[in-house]
């Protein structure tokens, strides 16, 4: 694991007997007490995550909305300070560089807007580059991606215990992607009720030299430390989609069942418009889609699914769901083989298997939370 980058909270991980593995560059915590164990407490109390890896920019300037307009297929201008919006960054071909969430922190009194992202790691240096090379001079540019620690906190009673910890903040008047800038244990931090498992909680973003305090802070107060192998599970769950294996430059948002983020009554023209306004009137060639199947019969990254005998699409995402207690997959097939019922086949290890196409997400927490 040479010339491996580590997070502020990696002594802290090693220290709990994680699991560490090389991912996007990093080395991560894969698990700790075991990656069943690690998705249970997040659907049923709370875990905590260290996301440090994830890339964090914060853009300034007094048109920084309309020149990132340009960028994405998402309306910007609707966000008001405090607000949130997931969307993609997208190639002249239509196809996601990445996907990003984007935090409208508001305007000074001089007009001066600023903007946070937050980026896959694997692709930081990518969105660095492709940002840079299409912002103006008057935009301000800081990667703060290895200054800033990012801890996720996720789970029904995850709001409840960061609370603690938050002594001057009311975080269930924070509504579902929204955000403020408050403290945490007397710190400055970030506050952003978003989340990648599919359950109620935030994202906290503070000072690399106190990740240490805040971490060990939610660990005292019994959340559970969780690693990138139960984060998949939940997302996936979830059906939310992994950059590089369900999403990636090839793939228009069309294409990946996120219609949602495109929104083609905004006036202004951004890369990619023509290739989704064809898309949206003419239908695209392949389509995302769920997949169950049955036993214990999992399909994989990159297996083959089939129609007929022939090979029609691939799997991108599966895993045997923890908490449905069957195998699920996210994968391409055409269009006309994406309705709800269908049933296909999987091939697994030389044999093929039904799978039935069913509605996204898989998984969805009981409502109630903001």
């Amino acid at each position: 694991m040479t010339n491996l980058l580590r997070t502020p909270l990696y002594d802290d991980c090693l220290g709990q007997k994680a699991r560490m593995t090389p991912f996007s560059g990093w080395e991560m915590p894969v698990q700790f007490e075991g990656i069943r164990q690690e998705h249970e407490a997040v659907r049923m109390a709370s875990g905590a995550f260290d996301i440090s890896h994830m890339g964090k920019f914060v853009l300034s300037g007094p048109d920084v909305i309309a020149q990132l307009q340009r960028l994405v297929p998402s309306d910007l201008s609707r966000l008001v300070a405090g607000k949130a919006q997931y969307t993609v960054l997208l190639n002249e071909q239509g196809g996601i560089i990445d996907d990003l969430i984007v935090y409208h922190q508001g305007a000074d009194a001089a007009g001066i807007e600023t903007i946070a992202l937050i980026v896959n790691a694997g692709t930081t240096q990518k969105d660095r580059e492709w940002l840079r090379s299409h912002l103006t001079d008057s935009i301000e540019f800081q990667d703060l991606s290895r200054e800033q620690a990012l801890i996720a906190v996720q789970g029904p009673s995850a709001v409840e215990q960061l609370q603690k910890l938050c002594p001057n903040e009311d975080l269930q008047a924070i509504p579902r992607y929204n955000h403020r800038t408050g403290e945490v244990l007397g710190h400055k931090a970030f506050l952003a009720r978003t989340g990648y498992t599919g359950e109620d909680g935030f994202e906290v973003m503070v000072a690399a030299e106190v990740a240490s305090e805040v971490w060990q802070a939610l660990m005292d107060l019994g959340v559970a430390p969780c690693g990138l192998g139960a984060r998949d599970t939940l997302r996936l769950e979830a059906a939310m989609a992994l950059y590089g294996q369900d999403i990636n430059d090839s793939i228009t948002p069309i294409e990946a069942g996120l219609s949602w983020l495109v929104h083609l009554d905004k006036s202004e023209d951004f890369i990619g418009r023509q290739v989704l306004e064809t898309q949206k009137a003419e239908g695209a060639a392949r389509r995302l889609v769920g997949l169950t199947l049955e036993g214990r019969n999992i399909a994989r990254h990159d297996y083959l699914i089939l129609e007929g005998g022939e090979s029609v699409g691939v799997v991108t995402s599966g895993t045997l769901s923890p908490t449905l207690g069957y195998p699920v997959a996210l994968g391409y097939v055409p269009p006309e083989l994406a309705k709800v019922g269908q049933v296909v086949e999987v091939a697994i290890r030389n044999k093929v298997f039904p799978a039935t196409v069913v509605k996204r997400p898989f998984y969805k927490a009981e409502k109630g939370t903001k």
